[in-house]
């Protein structure tokens, strides 16, 4: 019996037993799909014996805390980023609220901290109003519809609430 072992252009292991029974030539051909360069160990049962040596066991221990360490901090950036996307898109909604009471009609000045009422009138302009949506009693909402109960920040930005 004959064993020729192989490494492929592609650094894959092939493995070619021969093997000659009264005359006939028999032939079989395994190929690993695993690269042989980075197996920590024989890939046939003929391969030789390879025993890691302390640098080798020393360097598996070092790569594998590295890609631990680096995976786990590039999850908590991805978590950050995700938190800065929410809150980017807060700030956003914030502005945009607040470019439509700037461009609403108000007949006071605002208090910080205090809570309005933003009304659409029938002409499609907003209206800033202390009355409630409910306080306007038996005669009903005189405004085409109820926008948003808002409050103003202490950074002139509104939030709905």
């Amino acid at each position: 019996m004959q064993v020729l072992h192989e490494i492929t252009p592609k650094g894959l292991l092939k493995v070619t037993q021969t093997h000659r029974i009264e005359g006939k030539e028999l032939t079989n051909t395994e190929v690993y799909h695993k690269q042989f360069s980075v197996l920590p160990y024989s890939a046939s049962v003929s391969g030789a014996v390879i025993k890691p040596t302390e640098e080798g066991i020393i360097r598996h221990q070092a790569l594998s805390a590295m890609e631990e360490q680096t995976n786990m901090q590039l999850t908590q950036i991805r978590q950050q980023i995700d938190l800065l996307a929410i809150q980017a898109k807060e700030i956003l909604k914030r502005k945009e609220l607040s470019m439509i009471i700037y461009n609403a009609k108000l007949n006071f000045a605002p208090v910080i901290g205090q809570r309005y009422f933003l009304y659409e009138k029938e002409d499609g302009i907003h209206l800033l109003s202390m009355i409630g949506p409910k306080e306007w009693g038996r005669a009903g909402l005189p405004y085409k519809s109820f926008t948003a109960e808002v409050k103003l920040m202490a950074d002139h930005t509104w939030v709905e609430l």
